[in-house]
């Protein structure tokens, strides 16, 4: 693959780096990662003097505070484990605007760089027309394997529902979870979804992408409508009340996917193309203490 299709500018692979995911969502997993848990372990990173008790290890004996003071001490080191990070991708066709699937792959390309800069373990999975191979990488290494695969999804043509199918593409052991969508399918259908997701993460996060025209459409006149979902065309004369109809049922379909969000303890937020990614990642992301 060329360096020219690449989705992120070398510029903004340079900015993400600065930053990382932030959580408080109990680290799992033994392997050492950029991240500190709640408990001890066996790092570089010193945390305190415990006084010696019967099973120790006497190699943590501290030598030098038993000559100042007759007394056996170990020592006591921070324990680093790794974040496990999963980014699952919609790439179903209501994805499929030109613009709206490269802000989203951008999205999903910086938060994998962000995981990986850190020596976290990234998963990266979607739901679309073709199945991906399994990515499940750990360090900076990666990286470039990682932008190349989110760039090659060069289509979002998937026939199936996301809310019904993406439970089949998610793995069991995340820290944190990623979901992007624009959480288009019917309320029903998340209710199913978001359930169960709290067995696979917990942290889950969902980070739903909408344009301009979809949350103020400017069509006029007399316009065929096309479902990208199901290729269905309707015939609609736009007036004053369809786009009042159209805002009434928005903002139901909106106020009930917040509800179901809040109501299973999954953090959601909206970012709008054409506000750009600097504004995504930057201020909304940032201040919303997502990143770090």
């Amino acid at each position: 693959m060329s360096k020219q299709t690449i989705i992120l500018p070398d510029e903004w692979v340079a900015k993400i780096s600065r930053l990382s995911i932030a959580t408080s969502s109990k680290l799992r997993g033994q392997h050492k990662g950029g991240n500190r848990s709640q408990r001890f372990g066996s790092s570089l990173d010193f945390s305190d003097f415990r006084e010696y008790t019967l099973g120790d290890d006497v190699r943590q004996v501290d030598w030098n505070v038993y000559a100042r003071t007759e007394k056996y001490f170990i020592k006591r080191f921070l324990d680093e484990q790794e974040m496990r990070v999963h980014v699952l991708l919609d790439a179903t066709r209501s994805m499929g605007e030109e613009k709206k699937w490269r802000f989203a792959r951008q999205i999903a390309s910086a938060i994998g760089l962000m995981v990986l800069n850190r020596d976290d373990r990234l998963s990266f999975s979607y739901v679309g027309e073709t199945q991906a191979l399994p990515f499940r990488r750990k360090g900076a290494t990666y990286r470039k394997h990682f932008l190349q695969i989110v760039s090659s999804l060069e289509e979002a043509s998937g026939k199936g529902s996301f809310a019904r199918e993406g439970i089949k593409a998610l793995p069991k052991d995340s820290t944190v979870l990623f979901i992007i969508t624009d959480g288009l399918e019917p309320i029903a259908e998340w209710q199913q979804f978001f359930k169960r997701l709290p067995r696979f993460a917990g942290d889950i996060r969902c980070i739903q992408i909408v344009t301009e025209n979809e949350l103020r459409p400017s069509y006029t006149g007399d316009v065929r409508l096309i479902d990208a979902e199901t290729n269905r065309d309707v015939n609609v004369s736009v007036s004053n009340r369809v786009l009042a109809g159209y805002e009434k049922t928005k903002e139901m379909h909106e106020a009930e996917f917040d509800a179901l969000a809040n109501r299973f303890g999954i953090r959601k937020i909206q970012l709008v193309v054409e506000d750009g990614l600097q504004n995504a990642i930057f201020h909304k992301l940032l201040k919303s203490h997502w990143v770090q």
